[in-house]
């Protein structure tokens, strides 16, 4: 699988855009990936923010991966219409049957496939020689463009994760 995905990111938006990552649960089959993508591309273009049009883009990356971002140098998004695409993310998931909130769920790139495992199987995952510190892990935490483009699929030895399970580089 091709894990490139940076030249799909708005030119044109800053590096300080927000940038929200919802992980589903499983991988979308081609029918339902296109479909997704034109459901978040109709909600991007009618997104608001106190009545102004936010600058927003939408996208579904390796089938499994919603990332939603907004270019705030003109329009600010907070409370209300924040709510209203964690509303959107929420219908999202009804319709097609996934969650997209689950926080434990974390995904690594084994074997050059996307291979989803709970936080309560890392250790074992490591014990048993699955992953290790230099196996790539999607850094859903990110926070805006910038990291987005260089703290996405990082090492885990470079994560978080490397402080809360011992993992051999």
């Amino acid at each position: 699988m091709n894990f490139e995905y940076k030249h799909l990111l708005p030119d044109h938006f800053s590096p300080t855009s927000r940038v929200w990552v919802y992980q589903s649960n499983r991988l979308f089959s081609l029918s339902e990936a296109l479909e997704i993508e034109a459901v978040v591309n109709d909600f991007c273009q009618q997104w608001q923010s106190h009545g102004a049009e936010v600058n927003a883009y939408g996208n579904l990356f390796f089938g499994q991966f919603l990332i939603l971002m907004t270019d705030e140098t003109q329009v600010a998004v907070s409370g209300c219409s924040t709510d209203s695409s964690v509303h959107f993310v929420k219908q999202l998931g009804d319709r097609f049957k996934v969650d997209f909130f689950n926080r434990s769920n974390l995904a690594f790139i084994i074997k050059h496939k996307i291979q989803v495992l709970p936080l309560n199987q890392l250790t074992y995952a490591v014990d048993h020689n699955f992953i290790n510190g230099e196996t790539l892990y999607f850094n859903n935490t990110v926070l805006n463009k910038q990291q987005l483009e260089c703290n996405w699929i990082i090492p885990i030895k470079n994560s978080w994760l490397a402080k809360k399970i011992k993992v051999p580089a």
